[in-house]
């Protein structure tokens, strides 16, 4: 599914973050540290080969809620933007620390000039927060920042489960209803 409101086009599709070929940049759902794990940062960093593990070490650690971009190595996208998601229920405001991840991963892209991000779902793996409410959050921190975008154009969400595809789906069609903006679904 697609939906394209003003100049933006945003999706969800169920897949493989790591095998995004035609976006700029992919989101990592990071640990502190930076370092290869399992889940989504595990996925990327075996796609993207050790070189991407050597260009994160300077960076770390990071701050729940903070990104950092890096170069993207052996995957197919120029950039890998690192966010850490909070840990839900641990790191509070959790609301307000995942909002800020959206936020700055997408202020990063807009600084590099890039035109597409791909996304996973932060934090909802092993930190725990619940993908409905973090799907909630992650639509309308975008959709907040649509209007101060000049490069950044398409945005996806790439889910590894159906279940989490729907949910995804669900809240972007809320999230862009709520605007009370024109938009089109493809």
């Amino acid at each position: 599914m697609k939906i394209r409101i003003g100049e933006l086009t945003m999706e969800c599709v169920r897949g493989d973050i790591a095998a995004q070929p035609d976006m700029d940049a992919i989101v990592n759902a990071a640990n502190a540290a930076l370092l290869p794990g399992g889940g989504v940062a595990g996925a990327i960093h075996r796609a993207a080969g050790p070189g991407l593990a050597r260009e994160c070490r300077p960076l770390a650690p990071i701050r729940p809620g903070q990104a950092v971009i890096t170069g993207a190595h052996r995957l197919p996208n120029r950039h890998v933007i690192h966010c850490l998601g909070p840990v839900y229920g641990v790191d509070i405001p959790s609301d307000e620390l995942l909002a800020a991840c959206y936020r700055n991963a997408l202020r990063l892209a807009e600084r590099q000039g890039l035109g597409s991000v791909a996304f996973p779902s932060i934090s909802t793996g092993i930190f725990g927060y619940p993908v409905a409410e973090a799907a909630d959050i992650a639509f309308n921190t975008l959709l907040a920042e649509r209007t101060s975008l000049k490069t950044v154009r398409h945005l996806r969400f790439v889910l590894f489960g159906e279940a989490d595809l729907q949910l995804h789906r669900q809240a972007l069609r809320q999230a862009v209803a709520q605007t009370g903006e024109h938009y089109e679904v493809e």
